[in-house]
């Protein structure tokens, strides 16, 4: 079985627990999840029935694309107008040879569907249909990764360090933030990603001190820290990873500084397991950099899950909810201490959950490294 086929049957489990018979599935990274349609224009019905008449819509633009794309598991129907009501006429179609007197129940995503679109649903369905909200029933099953989906993870980390380790031999002292930035961004690109993950940050001095600073057209300086947050994007899914690099001789305050986060990340990663809490892993590396006197410099949550997203589920921090980690999860493990006016240290590391602890998809080294 395929990989879309083996997340549909995952989620044909879900949708029969809540007892649905259809799921409309707009366009975004859960279609393309479920289906591998990477277009703008789409639309899927999963037969939650058990009969397996899935329908995959789209319009002339996408016929070729969908075809070499979506799975024979799916119909795929042409439109040349509106896809939610094509959509609304297919559910009335397919559903007429149902053996259930009450087969009318369709979910949708309650939390990306806009209230326009809700009232134009209900006004396309006849009388019999109920809408059923279904947010996080797709984002649920993508929090646990495949194989395939790894293996892509672990190809955008690959680029991207290579990409890092091209820019970084041209040096980093008197060059400004911004074309640091550009170069990183046009090396991933030319080593074969779509596009970065996210926008690129170099911080350099006071700067770092900004968790998500926008490069600046300033030089770097000499005896500073910099702090370079990047990734790629390869085949549909997202690398994460910052380093914090020293460009000359640092006062013992900042050295200080970033043995405290190093020390902080590695107790982290020590810690990932099946079944530890968001919120207790946040604490493993949150109570050393407490103890060490700078809790208050260290504001955002200890990581993040990625995937067809940068930020997914589940979320790392004292904030998070009550879930575990399970075998599968891809999360980031980044803690940070910004210091306001004089600098900034986030080392940050992408993981995937196994049996017996974090794998470390992000190679680059993490002991203090000087580019000059």
């Amino acid at each position: 079985m395929s990989g879309t086929g083996r997340r549909l049957e995952r989620l044909l489990e879900r949708l029969r627990e809540r007892e649905l018979d259809w799921l409309l599935v707009g366009v975004g990274v859960n279609l393309r999840y479920l289906t591998g349609f990477t277009g703008s224009n789409g639309l899927a019905l999963i037969d939650a029935g058990g009969r397996g008449r899935h329908r995959f819509l789209t319009d002339f633009r996408y016929d070729t694309q969908a075809a070499q794309q979506v799975p024979a598991g799916f119909e795929r129907q042409i439109v040349s107008g509106d896809l939610l009501a094509a959509a609304a006429g297919a559910l009335g179609e397919l559903s007429g040879g149902s053996s259930r007197a009450d087969a009318r129940r369709l979910g949708f995503d309650d939390a990306a569907t806009s209230v326009k679109q809700h009232v134009r649903l209900l006004e396309l369905l006849d009388s019999g249909w109920e809408l059923v909200g279904c947010a996080g029933v797709v984002e649920d099953l993508r929090e646990v990764k495949d194989a395939s989906e790894i293996e892509a993870i672990v190809a955008a980390c690959t680029l991207a360090d290579a990409a890092l380790e091209r820019v970084l031999q041209g040096g980093l002292v008197g060059r400004s933030e911004r074309d640091v930035a550009i170069e990183l961004e046009l090396a991933m690109r030319r080593l074969g990603a779509q596009t970065p993950s996210f926008p690129t940050i170099v911080a350099a001095g006071a700067h770092g001190a900004l968790p998500h600073a926008e490069p600046r057209a300033e030089a770097i300086v000499p005896d500073a820290l910099v702090t370079i947050d990047w990734g790629a994007q390869l085949d549909g899914y997202c690398s994460d990873c910052t380093r914090t690099y020293a460009t000359g001789r640092l006062d013992g305050e900042a050295q200080d500084i970033y043995g405290l986060v190093l020390a902080a990340q590695e107790a982290a990663l020590a810690a990932v397991r099946p079944g530890i809490g968001a919120r207790e892993l946040d604490a493993v590396a949150r109570e050393r950099i407490e103890t060490a006197g700078h809790g208050e410099r260290f504001g955002h949550g200890l990581g993040h899950g990625v995937g067809l997203e940068i930020h997914e589920a589940p979320r790392l921090a004292r904030t998070a909810d009550d879930r575990e980690l399970r075998v599968g999860n891809v999360v980031t493990i980044e803690p940070g201490v910004y210091l306001p006016g004089s600098l900034g240290v986030r080392i940050e590391d992408l993981v995937v959950v196994g049996e017996q602890g974090a794998q470390r998809l992000t190679k680059l080294p993490k002991e203090l490294q000087t580019v000059g």
